[in-house]
């Protein structure tokens, strides 16, 4: 049985803001991983290929409907990676663009 009391207005209000403390961590935890994971080649690395894999530089189109919408769920996914990006270290992105592209023509383009 819960011990939920609807007229307790004080408790509720309580739980609301204890809600949002953690929602504010989480995303502010979430905000800090971004910028440590930008902030070494490794990282930048490791996040240009979850951005390919998911999809974002390249069109999700299938005649399959349901391929297509597994592939723009992917897709959305890493657009929400790279607007995290672009929002908490853009200096950083053009720095991935340019390891990638020196990395592609050092391997020969494979």
């Amino acid at each position: 049985m819960s011990n939920y009391d609807p007229l307790d207005l004080r408790s509720q209000e309580q739980a609301q803001s204890d809600k949002q403390q953690r929602a504010r961590l989480d995303r502010e935890t979430e905000e800090a991983d971004v910028k440590w994971l930008m902030s070494s080649k490794r990282g930048r690395r490791m996040v240009w290929r979850l951005l390919d894999q998911a999809g974002v530089f390249r069109l999700s189109f299938s005649t399959n409907a349901m391929t297509m919408s597994f592939q723009e769920g992917n897709r959305n996914y890493g657009l929400r990676l790279l607007s995290l990006i672009h929002s908490l270290c853009p200096e950083l992105y053009p720095t991935m663009l340019k390891e990638q592209r020196n990395d592609r023509d050092n391997d020969g383009g494979r």
